[in-house]
């Protein structure tokens, strides 16, 4: 029996979207899997060989706290009807993953960390946390915590690599990638495209919200009547709204869409590109790539092997607002270059980033 924790499971986020995928995409032949999770925003939800556990999660002050503990009796209680072969951890968030029970092997599935979200791992830092010194302190001090109860981790890039190292970790890290649904999201070229540019992800700090704003401002100076349209919301939201008010119809901002609809406007558009400085591994631009658009991006570590110079898309120094503009205008005014590089990033796409391939991998190291 396997265990796979996290107490966010139904929702949009990225740990939600990858452990559906991981989910939908098991081996035949796999160990039983049970999911412990929350009940917040409850949806039907079913996968082949899979229980899931609905505990109440509570939004106040201590509700992972209380769900922690309940969590771990949960795991108590099936260990003691059939041993549990390990327990798989998704964080953030990380108070649950202090109660799990010693004497079970945890393997952690680290998506970010906080020195990474935190704005540290970086020099020069581009943005700043949203925790205060003590609060950031005390979450990494929680991380280390975990660090030192985990017997393998499993990391989404080289970054996340690294980042896992810098606690100080010296235990076997696998690094497989998060993916996309190459099924679900398959270019369609019956489907209008009347957006010309697209940014999908949280609207936040670390996410590129402030270059994001600029960008849009660049390109709608160098070429007035550009359709825009950013997919997503966040702690920046009303921030962004107020910096772009005076753009007009030319940037259309959807606020939050259901994962349902997110095909359409992957469809409906020419080119995708993020000013994200920070990701464990974006899966908007694993999506994007999978419906063949070429991927317009800022040059991290967490982008390499996927977004490829010239090859699946563009890549520009942090900040360079007006190279990335004119890179976006390029694909956008040489559209063969465009459909070039889109169909290299879905060929790569169901080459190395698809789940039928990465379910088997995560559940071979789980079952390892």
């Amino acid at each position: 029996m396997i265990v796979v924790v996290n107490p966010q499971f139904y929702g949009v986020h990225g740990i939600a979207r990858y452990l559906d995928s991981y989910l939908s995409n098991l081996p035949a032949a796999h160990m039983p899997v049970t999911l412990i999770t929350g009940d917040e925003h409850k949806a039907p939800r079913s996968y082949a060989g899979v229980d899931i556990i609905d505990i109440p999660l509570v939004n106040d002050r201590l509700s992972l706290t209380r769900w922690g503990l309940a969590a771990r009796k949960t795991i108590l209680e099936i260990h003691r009807r059939s041993p549990v072969h390990c327990v798989n951890f998704h964080w953030p968030p990380l108070i649950p993953g202090l109660f799990l029970p010693k004497e079970i092997p945890l393997v952690l599935t680290a998506h970010t960390t906080y020195l990474g979200m935190s704005g540290r791992f970086y020099e020069p830092r581009r943005f700043e946390g949203q925790w205060g010194a003590t609060s950031l302190a005390i979450k990494m001090w929680m991380e280390r915590r975990i660090f030192a109860r985990t017997s393998k981790v499993i990391a989404l890039t080289e970054q996340g690599r690294q980042e896992v190292l810098q606690y100080g970790y010296s235990g076997p890290i696998a690094v497989i990638p998060n993916g996309a649904d190459t099924v679900k999201f398959q270019p369609d070229a019956s489907v209008e495209k009347d957006i010309d540019v697209l940014f999908s992800g949280r609207i936040e700090k670390r996410k590129g919200s402030v270059p994001m704003v600029a960008l849009c401002k660049r390109l709608l100076e160098k070429r007035p009547g550009l359709r825009i349209c950013i997919v997503g919301f966040g702690e920046d939201d009303a921030w962004v709204r107020e910096q772009l008010a005076g753009l007009g119809d030319s940037v259309r901002m959807t606020g939050k869409v259901p994962f349902s609809e997110m095909v359409r406007y992957y469809a409906r558009s020419h080119v995708y590109a993020s000013t994200s400085y920070y990701e464990g591994l974006p899966g908007t631009c694993l999506e994007a790539m999978a419906m063949q658009l070429p991927a317009v991006v800022f040059d991290f570590l967490f982008y390499r092997g996927l977004v490829e110079p010239q090859q699946t898309g563009l890549v520009f120094a942090p900040n360079d607002i007006d190279a990335m503009s004119g890179g976006v205008l390029q694909l956008l005014d040489q559209p063969e270059l465009a459909a070039r590089m889109g169909r290299a990033g879905r060929a790569l796409l169901e080459k190395d980033y698809a789940w039928k391939r990465l379910g088997a991998d995560v559940q071979g190291v789980l079952e390892s």
